[in-house]
């Protein structure tokens, strides 16, 4: 019988495992990821409706931070090299959320059955994180560069502008500035086709 349930959790885990979607196979090009994810598409939409959240600037976040992998994470430290002392933060998923904020993000907003390893359940957490940082320090929903300063910083760190100490801080929201403006770019060319395709309106219409 013990035997059965270490059996049962193994399938159990597998199945989950391949259920996971795996990084789209051309992440440096949007129209590719969400012609390969249409419920990608169809989750950064809603994100765009509820939180007035371009679909490009959570996207060009996202690949920074996990480059989208559903259960990414910090890499492990270690103590003399080899003795595993535990992971650099406790950020995890999608959008690398950590769980003080996560619980922030679903006490406001009830959404108490989300996890930080489903895509819709990231994308509207970072359009929630987005809108807040509008809301608490006026930086516009399209700058990917400062809204991504936030996200890494947290509100009070960016208004204390911590991130001046930190040049490969600096370096790195450059990137995610210049890759939203690049997918934004991509966007214009594949959007009324990702709109109007008959499998769009089939089954996401």
């Amino acid at each position: 019988m013990k035997g059965f349930s270490v059996l049962t959790a193994a399938f159990l885990a597998l199945l989950l495992s391949g259920c996971a979607t795996a990084p789209p196979e051309n992440p440096e090009n949007l129209c590719s990821i969400y012609q390969e994810n249409r419920d990608w598409y169809s989750a950064a939409q809603k994100t765009q409706e509820k939180w007035g959240v371009p679909v490009h600037v959570p996207l060009a976040m996202m690949y920074q931070e996990s480059s989208f992998k559903h259960n990414a994470a910090p890499p492990m430290e270690y103590f003399l090299g080899f003795i595993p002392i535990g992971r650099a933060s406790d950020a995890y998923g999608y959008a690398q959320a950590k769980t003080m904020t996560w619980d922030d993000y679903v006490k406001e907003t009830g959404n108490s059955w989300s996890s930080r390893s489903n895509f819709d359940d990231a994308m509207d957490f970072m359009g929630w994180f987005i809108y807040k940082t509008h809301k608490i320090n006026g930086v516009s929903k399209w700058d990917a560069r400062n809204q991504y300063l936030n996200y890494h910083e947290g509100w009070g760190g960016y208004k204390r502008k911590t991130y001046n100490q930190k040049a490969w801080l600096i370096k790195v929201a450059a990137r995610v500035d210049a890759r939203s403006k690049r997918y934004a770019a991509q966007y214009k060319t594949c959007k009324e086709d990702l709109d109007s395709s008959w499998l769009w309106r089939l089954f996401f219409g």
